[in-house]
């Protein structure tokens, strides 16, 4: 078939909508990356096709002892049980949660190990679950155990315990903080359902999982070097352990369960005691996950209480020969709170942050003035974006290379929902960044904040820890004076707009904004105040500088007036400081135009400043950063995906995109800007946070009205 015929198929030969072409590049990669995973699943369909187990209980047919594997089987001599067993289900509702529990467990597997290593990791598995429950109910049902007693005499089929050995095999392929939260995540899964539930299949399932999540990490290939939880993810699992805690005895008390412990029943006594524990969590939840103290104490105090329950329990059992109505659930439940309490007593450390939160950091000190910041500035020099630390809101995190020598580096940064952002570059020499990042890391993490970077420079984003993502939210554009000609036809929309303001008598002004006179300053805060009025949403901040700002002594304001001194447009311009104290560009901040005025005064402002600036000395000046753009032709991710959408949505209000559009006029080079965060867990809170950085004055009201 040619190419053409295979292009033709794709497209629809009826003119239908054609199949994505990623789409059937996955469809067909599918026999090679993931053979071995759709051989079991036709296996699987094959062998209850064959047996009726598709469409009938196969737990009631006569023949189901002979294959279903248990301690009968093997006290039978049915050695073969665990092979005739393993691709069966025992029901028909069965059949669903199997194919998708091995498409996924031994699908992934087989994508992150390879097919023979899969292979191994399932049989091994699928074995040791089988034998080991087997095992172990034969310890245990001579002791009258009710629950070992019952399981004992029971029969199982299926393949899952094989499929959650693959999928904890497959967790050490993961890189970090991933592969622990995804090793706890899937150990509490089968840990609390062993222990409420109680199941010959949990039982397996606990086995196979436990025996790959404790293996793998040893073998040559996929060892890894011991280290000890950082202060983040101890946080993380502790807050994790209390959400497991809520939402396990919110449902078990909901339905009754049978588990090793004895019955569940619901009760108003024992709702009491979940409602406490669910109000105490809700309060000290939040603080836990931010690492403060007082939150701890919280947290080990009810753990606590819970052992104490327990102790009772066991006592009243002792003392009256049975158990109380819910001393099942409530003993369930405190085994969870020991675990807990462990987890909380090992990572004390963790949890030193005070309930009056300050960024603190060894090296460096905190300061709230600018005064010192601006010094560092002029003399270390910045990017594009440095000038807007010296703007109201920000809080400046000094860092020091030796512990008495003064500081050399600065970083300025913001709070919104917990999150620190840095804003643009960190102020400090090339050699310095990575250090002077790490020191606002862990000052952040001390004072229980999530710490990010947001539109750092790509010398930044490479100089940045190891450990640390990027993704791009924005692209400067920047134009080289020195190489600036305004000839050619890429400029002609720029001359075409200088020529007709001379011809209408428009005038361009390089002016302080604050020495200007009070008719001038009138007028610009009019059309701004205009401007801000035709938004959906109030004037966004945080990157973007306002009138106030433009009154900066060190700012270049250009305007557009006319022979009867009415002003047309405005332009504001940051300083970009080099080393020494020498401005190398201009920033453009400000832009604001004047309803019915001179219509291309936006393009006539820029280039008249560009070559004003251009006359100075300067070599270059920037156009400002146009966020939610990326026009890099590398593939995109489902996180730029995201932003992408974002882009779409704010564009009726913000006009992002028509902006950088605008912006290619003048022909400028894109130089994209970063947001540099720990993993994609901080970007939820992040997101939040820069969404009030941007638009402090916005209430819920106005963020629902613009969405609708």
């Amino acid at each position: 078939m040619s190419q053409t015929d295979v292009a033709g198929l794709r497209a629809g030969g009826d003119g239908r909508r054609a199949v994505p072409a990623a789409v059937v590049r996955t469809v067909a990669e599918l026999p090679r990356r993931s053979g071995l995973t759709l051989a079991a699943l036709v296996l699987l369909l094959g062998v209850g096709a064959a047996t009726g187990a598709l469409w009938m209980p196969a737990s009631q047919q006569s023949w189901y002892p002979s294959v279903g594997y248990g301690l009968p089987a093997f006290e039978a001599g049915a050695w073969w049980t665990p092979l005739t067993g393993t691709f069966l289900g025992a029901e028909p509702s069965h059949y669903l949660p199997i194919l998708i529990l091995v498409a996924g467990g031994l699908g992934w597997a087989e994508r992150a190990l390879g097919a023979w290593r899969a292979a191994a990791v399932f049989a091994a598995g699928q074995l040791f679950a089988i034998l080991g429950a087997a095992a172990l109910l034969a310890v245990l049902r001579p002791s009258g155990w009710s629950w070992a007693v019952e399981l004992a005499a029971q029969y199982d089929v299926g393949p899952s315990g094989g499929a959650f050995a693959c999928a904890a095999a497959a967790t050490v392929t993961l890189r970090s903080p991933w592969r622990l939260r995804a090793r706890l995540a899937l150990g509490a899964w089968v840990g609390v359902a062993a222990l409420f539930l109680g199941t010959l299949p949990d039982l397996e399932h606990l086995l196979g999982a436990g025996l790959a999540l404790a293996v793998m990490p040893l073998l040559p290939r996929y060892r890894m070097p011991l280290s000890r939880p950082s202060e983040r993810e101890w946080r993380l699992v502790a807050f994790s352990g209390l959400v497991v805690i809520g939402a396990v005895q919110v449902i078990v008390n909901l339905v009754t369960v049978d588990g090793p412990l004895g019955s569940s029943t619901a009760s108003l006594a024992l709702w009491g005691d979940v409602a406490l524990d669910l109000l105490v969590i809700a309060l000290i939840g939040h603080g836990v996950r931010r690492g403060v103290r007082l939150a701890w104490w919280g947290a080990v105090i009810l753990a606590l209480l819970n052992q104490v329950q327990l102790i009772l329990l066991i006592v009243l059992f002792v003392l009256a020969g049975e158990s109380v109505p819910g001393a099942a659930f409530a003993a369930a439940s405190s085994v969870l709170w020991l675990a807990q309490l462990l987890v909380l007593l090992v990572a004390r450390g963790a949890f030193r942050v005070p309930v009056r939160r300050r960024l603190r950091h060894p090296g460096g000190a905190l300061q709230s003035a600018p005064g010192h910041a601006v010094s560092l500035l002029r003399g270390v020099g910045g990017g594009t974006l440095s000038w807007m630390s010296t703007w109201r809101g920000n809080e400046y995190l000094f860092s020091r290379a030796l512990p008495d020598a003064a500081p050399d580096a600065v970083v300025a940064f913001q709070r919104h929902a917990g999150v620190a952002i840095a804003l643009g570059d960190p102020i400090a020499p090339a050699g310095r960044v990575g250090a002077v990042l790490r020191d606002f890391a862990e000052a952040s993490q001390g004072a229980g904040l999530t710490p990010c970077v947001f539109s750092a420079s790509a010398a930044v984003r490479d100089a940045a820890p190891a450990d640390w993502r990027s993704l791009q939210v924005a692209e400067d554009t920047l134009i080289d004076l020195p190489a600036m000609e305004l000839r050619g036809k890429r400029w002609q929309n720029v001359r075409a707009a200088l020529n007709r303001a001379e011809r209408e008598g428009i005038g361009f002004r390089l002016v302080r904004l604050a020495e200007q006179p009070w008719a001038i300053l009138a007028q610009v805060r009019a059309i701004s105040e205009q401007w801000v009025g035709d938004k959906g949403l109030p004037e966004m901040r945080f990157t973007l500088g306002g009138v106030d700002e433009a009154l900066d002594p060190e700012v270049w304001v250009g305007i557009a007036v006319d022979a009867d001194g009415s002003v047309h447009g405005v332009t504001s311009w940051l300083p970009v400081y080099g080393a020494g104290g020498v401005v190398d560009g201009w920033t453009l901040d400000l832009m604001r135009r004047r309803d019915g005025g001179f219509g291309p005064v936006m393009e006539y402002l820029i280039a008249s400043s560009a070559l004003a600036f251009k006359e100075q000395g300067a070599r270059f000046v920037s156009l400002s950063g146009a966020p939610l753009v990326n026009s890099s032709e590398t593939e995109i991710g489902p996180i730029e995906r995201v932003l992408g959408m974002m882009a779409t949505l704010l564009e009726p209000l913000y006009g992002f995109r028509s902006l950088h559009q605008f912006k290619a006029k003048f022909n400028p080079r894109p130089e994209p800007l970063y947001l540099l965060y720990r993993d994609e867990a901080d970007l939820p809170r992040i997101g939040i946070a820069l969404t009030r950085a941007y638009l402090p004055d916005a209430s819920l009201r106005d963020l629902v009205r613009a969405a609708s």
